[in-house]
């Protein structure tokens, strides 16, 4: 059965398409709130929402004992890495166009395939080099550094793809030992517990006097939502609870390097929504760049691919 699973590549198209469609949704709508909530109330709200639908799945796990795994250390320090993720991507989004900040994250498939080999022992094949140096001159034409326009929110979006692809490294080994219900629970309260702290830290203090668009959605004092905007901030943890389980599904149905490009797909609904709900249209650099580092990226993971399928074929 699960062979069958793995081969469904239909179904793995339309699990990805649909996950980044869920993602990309939660990422517009997070920007359209960062100009009245702060960062962690987003988070703190998107962690309730989710609780329900992820304690569904623990229960089908054996419930919350199940939370109790041996290797608890690393699954906390793997839900650490990607907190950092996500919020500086958020906090990325915040000051940036979303489609500029989607373009700089593609550089993470570059940041998985460096760290193969001082995580996991792997051999960084000379062609995942290449395509390495390529993804990140299209990140210098996406920012131009020194050209009198950089954003520093791009090095937080840089930040986000390297601690997305640290994660999904440490992540590959633990995956294998504990459930899919146990990782996703502990991240969720991790994410919680570290919202909460920043909750507690920026209405303890006055942080008035930063004025970055990225440091002002961290740092804003906490505003009790209305009903409506509370049930927008709850749905986002629906979204994310979705998105995971299509996620995983995604690459359950088929092999990685077949599911990794359709993720690209994100660029299409960065640009959609920052066309109709922000008004921002992504300029001719950020389109040079975003399309240095995604052909680099598919070309990598289709030469990938290719070495793979010779040496298998190989006696």
């Amino acid at each position: 059965m699960d062979g069958v699973h793995r081969d469904n590549r239909l179904l793995a198209i339309a699990c990805i398409l649909a996950a980044i469609g869920f993602a990309s949704t939660q990422d517009a709508v997070v920007k359209l709130l960062s100009g009245r909530f702060a960062a962690y109330e987003a988070i703190i709200f998107r962690c309730i929402g989710s609780f329900p639908l992820l304690a569904a799945l623990l229960y089908r796990e054996g419930g919350f004992p199940a939370l109790h795994t041996p290797i608890l250390g690393r699954v906390l320090f793997r839900s650490v890495i990607l907190c950092v993720g996500y919020i500086t991507f958020i906090l990325s989004i915040a000051a940036m166009p979303i489609a500029n900040t989607v373009a700089i994250y593609f550089t993470m498939p570059f940041f998985v395939a460096g760290l193969a080999g001082p995580l996991l022992g792997e051999r960084v094949r000379l062609h995942r080099w290449l395509a390495i140096v390529a993804g990140f001159m299209g990140v210098l034409i996406m920012v131009r550094p020194g050209a009198g326009v950089f954003e520093p929110a791009a090095i937080l979006a840089l930040i986000s793809a390297f601690s997305y692809a640290f994660g999904q490294m440490i992540g590959r080994p633990i995956a294998h030992q504990v459930p899919l219900a146990v990782i996703a629970m502990w991240q969720n309260a991790v994410f919680f517990v570290v919202a909460l702290s920043f909750a507690i830290l920026f209405n303890s203090f006055d942080f008035s006097g930063l004025s970055h668009k990225s440091l002002v959605f961290l740092s804003r004092p906490w505003v009790w939502p209305s009903p409506v905007e509370a049930l927008i901030l709850f749905g986002l943890g629906v979204l994310a609870a979705f998105g995971m389980i299509l996620f995983v599904s995604a690459y359950k149905y088929a092999e990685s390097n077949f599911v990794a490009p359709f993720e690209y797909s994100s660029m299409i609904w960065a640009v959609i929504y920052g066309l109709l709900i922000f008004g921002d249209f992504p300029d001719q650099y950020t389109w040079i760049g975003a399309a240095v580092v995604a052909t680099a990226g598919i070309l990598m993971i289709l030469r990938d691919r290719q070495l793979d399928r010779t040496i298998a074929q190989s006696p």
